[in-house]
């Protein structure tokens, strides 16, 4: 097929450049429009007792706040929130939000009755909070919109008081807003970056252009089919920011393979066309195996439920098939016309350093492995302390008004109200005021809930319930029957445990005549959702791990290499995490990127790196080991192999590593802590990849396992030859003997 299509685009280069230039053009038309046509995904478990007990609240028109309004003082004025000129602008901004289409409930600090938790412990500050019913993308792109043209804008500038907008949609939506716009600045940052670096890795411009159209077209390849997706199922917006980062990224990693192996077969005096031909038969395949390799581990992302992670899956594949088709299609025939132009203006890098490297490596593989190995191992054994916990506003800078407005309210207020648990009775009997106010009594005496509100009032402490009003009962009762209760953490529990006392509410049974309990709210959200990721890490770990190893059997013919470079790739995801955990999870970073350190990791992000570092990590095996092979293959010398193989294809991993890695630093300035933890971690685990273990640990690894690295049992060598997948090793009766290794004989 390879050898088809090479001959195609050879023989007709203009027309195939033409044509890749439409349909550059088309792409780009539909992926103009790709921004507005993602989703906005909420931290939701499909399935979860949190979404359950959130669907039984909606049926009854209740819902946990998802709106607030941080209501002060005008700047300068010393009043409280009790002085009548400020209560009555805020009542007047309370009715005004009722107001809004979507917007369902509404309650504030200034109602009759309302408790303390709503205003600021000086009473400087208060809350008015409401519930928007509806999908993110419906709250964060209709409902906050009109809450800010049709509620704050019509706060006097002069008036007194100040509002701040936020709530958890606000929070996430303002979390897109600023990841759009780092798309946009990465887009103009990381292109003529990536430009200038491979003019500087081709000193000819006419090739440098070239392998970045590829990296371009497979942008926009992936973007438009992100598009054409999000017709019919949702695709999260930061999925947009992985087309760019790794579009590039493969396109010109896949440029650059090309077109390294196209300059050797002009330099050994071959013909333009023939050189094409060979270029795509021999570097095509290569290409090939490595975007198999990281498409597959990127697809078992789909094991998830949730859109925002099955999001990275979509994105993944398209951009490695995006990428295989311009460097498959567009760039051998681009090549094809520059011909000769593409040699270097010099010499031409040998290698030289990588190859006397690891030419010692190999004369004492032990030292220089178990040095290469210690080194690592520091560097990872942070991640051994990685706490998984729930993001906030302070993903977000400090300058965002959000962030400001959720640090006032950790700084003066004795909890946060909106992240009460709503606990679901949907079979009680809501006419058993006793059972209800056992229970609720009960619910607050359990260490860390600040008070319980239910239909017969507000307990604090474990004591009888106080009547809270006359219209208790009617906010508590459910539409079918039932009632339920809220449950407020403390402020230290939500700081340092909320997932315990979710844990701790749901271990609480309610009385029998009340039924079985269901307990939502915002801190059992994520509390669902980590769970959720948590439950199925084993088997996307496995399923990455089994399906790389699958594909590089297919590539090599040998069960033994594919091994060793996934037990490698095991050491470079464990420096990766561990800078994640130092740097982020510790604050070791926090000073230089401009971020304030939570004690913890949000699961989603790094997952997403695992999948992504391991795919790109095979991705260099692939290109080392391919050259190792054939080196190997005409030889026989399994030993003189590895040192050869590694300085062949040192100059292209080299470039492609420090090119990739750029393009991923660039999120290091993002003012997204998501992102920033995707710069960062990605960009040290392709250059930990590309130098430690391509230079001491794998050379050290084929050095001690000799001809046996190359090694498979019969029956799958013959599998190998049949279907023509790879090579299955020199046969012993042609080259080097290959150890029997079931018999212990040479």
């Amino acid at each position: 097929m390879l050898e088809n299509l090479a001959r195609t685009v050879s023989r007709r280069p203009r027309g195939v450049v033409a044509l890749s230039c439409l349909v550059f053009l088309a792409l780009t038309a539909v992926a103009a429009g790709v921004v507005d046509a993602l989703s906005l995904n909420r931290y939701e478990a499909p399935g979860s007792e949190s979404l359950a007990a959130r669907e039984a609240l909606a049926a009854s028109g209740r819902g946990s706040p998802n709106v607030a309004v941080l209501v002060e003082p005008a700047a300068g004025d010393p009043a409280r929130i009790d002085d009548p000129a400020v209560a009555t602008a805020a009542r007047d901004l309370a009715r005004g939000l009722e107001a809004v289409p979507g917007v369902g409930d509404v309650w504030s600090a200034w109602e009759d009755g309302a408790p303390d938790t709503l205003a600021s412990d000086d009473r400087t500050a208060g809350l008015v909070l409401a519930w928007a019913p509806g999908d993110a993308d419906q709250v964060r792109g209709t409902v906050l919109p009109a809450i800010e043209e049709r509620v704050l804008a019509a706060v006097p500038q002069d008036g007194p008081v100040t509002a701040t907008l936020g709530g958890g949609d606000q929070v996430f939506r303002v979390v897109a807003d600023q990841a759009r716009t780092d798309f946009l600045r990465a887009e103009l940052v990381v292109i003529p970056l990536v430009g200038l670096l491979l003019w500087a890795v081709y000193r000819r411009l006419g090739v440098a252009l070239v392998t970045l159209a590829t990296g371009v077209l497979a942008v926009v390849g992936t973007l438009a089919a992100l598009r054409g997706m999000a017709a019919v199922t949702e695709i999260s917006t930061f999925a947009s920011n992985i087309a760019l980062v790794m579009g590039i990224g493969l396109g010109v990693d896949y440029g650059l393979f090309m077109v390294y192996r196209f300059r050797e077969e002009l330099t050994a005096g071959v013909d333009v066309r023939g050189a094409v031909r060979q270029a795509v038969r021999v570097a095509g395949r290569t290409i090939a195996f490595s975007g198999l390799t990281v498409g597959a581990a990127l697809a078992v992302l789909l094991v998830f439920p949730f859109p925002f992670l099955s999001s990275f899956a979509y994105a993944g594949i398209a951009v490695v098939l995006s990428a295989l088709l311009a460097s498959l299609v567009f760039l051998p025939a681009a090549l094809t016309l520059l011909g000769r132009r593409v040699l270097s203006r010099g010499a031409p890098p040998d290698g030289a350093f990588w190859r006397r490297t690891v030419e010692r490596v190999t004369a004492r593989p032990l030292a220089w492995g178990g040095a290469g190995l210690a080194v690592l191992v520091l560097l990872g054994a942070p991640a051994l302390g990685v706490s998984f916990g729930a993001p906030d506003d302070r993903v977000l800078p400090t300058g965002s008004p959000v962030r400001a407005m959720y640090d006032t309210i950790r700084a003066d207020f004795r909890t946060e109200e909106a992240d009460a648990l709503q606990v679901v009775l949907p079979d009680a009997d809501a006419a058993d005021d006793e059972s209800v106010a056992a229970f609720a009594a009960r619910l607050s005496g359990l260490p860390g809930v600040e008070r319980v509100d239910s239909a017969v009032g507000s307990s604090a402490g474990g004591e009888a319930a106080v009547p809270s009003g006359a219209d208790a009962a009617s906010r508590f009762a459910l539409a079918d029957g039932g009632t339920w209760l809220s449950v407020l953490p403390t402020g230290q529990t939500l700081a340092d445990d909320p997932t315990g006392l979710v844990a701790t509410v749901r271990a609480t049974a309610p009385p029998p005549a009340l039924g079985a309990a269901l307990v939502g709210g915002y801190p059992a959200d994520l509390t669902d959702y980590r769970d959720g990721v948590a439950e199925r890490l084993p088997l996307v770990a496995a399923l990455v791990v089994v399906v790389t190893l699958l594909v590089l059997f297919a590539m090599t013919g040998s069960v033994v290499v594919p091994a060793i470079a996934g037990l490698l790739n095991v050491l470079s995801l464990a420096v990766m995490f561990g800078v994640l955990v130092a740097g982020f999870q510790d604050g070791l970073l926090s000073g230089i990127l401009g971020f304030e350190a939570t004690g913890t990791i949000e699961p989603s992000i790094p997952l997403l790196m695992f999948c992504i570092a391991y795919g790109l990590s095979m991705d260099y095996q692939v290109f080392l080991l391919s050259r190792v092979q054939e080196d190997y293959l005409r030889t026989g010398d399994a030993l003189g192999a590895v040192p050869r193989g590694v300085g062949r294809s040192a100059p292209l991993v080299t470039a492609a590593a420090v090119i990739l890695a750029a393009s991923f630093a660039v999120y290091a300035t993002s003012g997204i802590t998501f992102l920033q933890q995707l710069g960062i971690g990605m960009a040290v685990a392709v250059l930990v990849d590309a130098t430690v273990v391509r230079g001491v640990l794998l050379p050290a690894a084929l050095s001690l396992a000799g001809d046996v690295a190359w090694w498979s049992p019969a029956p799958l060598r013959r599998l190998a030859r049949r279907w023509r997948l790879g090579e299955a090793g020199p046969p012993a009766d042609e080259r080097v003997p290959v150890p029997d290794l079931v018999g212990g004989r040479a």
